[in-house]
């Protein structure tokens, strides 16, 4: 048994979607979140300028004491996650890209992909479309602007709407009927993607519920689980200001 707690890092705070799912899975495991806030968005950056503000991020949570840490960002995963499993001996979970999940679901055999332009570009998207959306056609775009509506918290606006039909709606056109959330900051976005996908059946994929089972596994694998009678305490930490932090707690309780 180890009641220390869980650490999770984000670029901003879209990773409070896989956080919420964590809570919900693991109601009695402690929890640390780290929302970047200063670098946000990673969506455009180097690689190295991700790996390295990576690496400040799993610092600050080893140094409060977290046993196992959740990349909570699928920039940061594509990124960095090899770096980092290399040079920590705690276990890391990534976020994997969905496509195995819709590409067994499609009915049309055409699929959406929304992530970032690193995401898009990292050799794990790359590799994960290649094993297994043989015989899939995939239509991947860059969901521009999403983060930046979730962080100002317009994620409901109409100029939500307007963002987020840019995108979406070519996909519609081409026939997809599965679309994969490839950034933790788009499940935000979910509500305003469902009203731009209308009556078309067309389902939407988010991986968090996946991301807290894989925790779960790995806590069982490592006897890392905290005591059944541990009451669970929650965190939050930046590497920008204070307020930033209020932001962050403000936007987990939205979602509490």
């Amino acid at each position: 048994m180890n009641n220390s707690p869980i650490g999770i890092f984000d670029s901003g705070l879209g990773g409070l979607s896989v956080w919420a799912e964590i809570r919900r899975r693991l109601p009695a495991e402690s929890l640390i979140y780290y929302g970047d806030g200063k670098h946000c968005p990673y969506g455009r950056k180097s690689a190295e300028k991700i790996t390295e503000y990576a690496i400040e991020a799993v610092e600050s949570l080893l140094n409060m004491g977290a046993k196992l840490v959740v990349v909570a960002c699928n920039t940061a995963t594509g990124a960095a996650i090899r770096t980092l499993r290399n040079r920590y001996t705690i276990p890391i979970v990534g976020m994997e890209p969905a496509v195995k999940p819709a590409a067994l679901a499609t009915r049309t055999g055409v699929i959406g992909i929304l992530a970032t332009q690193r995401s898009l570009e990292s050799e794990l998207y790359l590799h994960t479309s290649a094993c297994y959306a043989t015989g899939v056609e995939i239509v991947q775009s860059e969901g521009e602007g999403f983060v930046e509506l979730v962080e100002s918290g317009m994620s409901d606006s109409d100029e939500a709407i307007n963002v987020v039909s840019r995108v979406v709606e070519p996909m519609l056109q081409k026939g997809v009927d599965q679309i994969v959330l490839g950034c933790t900051h788009y499940p935000f976005l979910k509500n305003t993607i469902r009203k731009v996908v209308g009556n078309r059946k067309v389902n939407i994929i988010d991986p968090s519920p996946a991301i807290a089972a894989r925790v779960e596994q790995l806590l069982g694998q490592y006897d890392l689980q905290c005591d059944a009678t541990h009451t669970a305490t929650y965190q939050f930490i930046s590497a920008a200001d204070e307020e930033y932090v209020s932001r962050i707690i403000q936007f987990a309780k939205q979602i509490d």
